[in-house]
């Protein structure tokens, strides 16, 4: 026997980011039930979020988040980044 069961699921869908840095937007357009360029880029988004702990420059239990874009992320830290196998 199959039971078949209708299931509404509510998601969240990005439409647009925004660079915390640089400020330019990254959209999703859609044409023809397709999601085109830029993905790509909304893909490589680095997002930071974190807490500070006791005795934190950024504040004891303060939250903080940050959308940092691939470019932005690679001029400000490129540098500092290592490649790891």
């Amino acid at each position: 026997m199959i039971k078949k069961t209708e299931r509404i699921q509510t998601v969240d869908v990005i439409e647009s980011i925004i660079c915390d840095v640089c400020k330019k937007e990254y959209r999703t357009e859609k044409h023809a039930n397709w999601v085109i360029s830029p993905f790509i880029e909304i893909q490589e988004f680095t997002h930071i979020r974190f807490t500070g702990g006791y005795g934190s420059v950024f504040g004891d239990s303060f939250s903080f988040e940050c959308d940092i874009c691939q470019h932005c992320l690679k001029e400000k830290l490129g540098s500092y980044i290592r490649e790891v196998n």
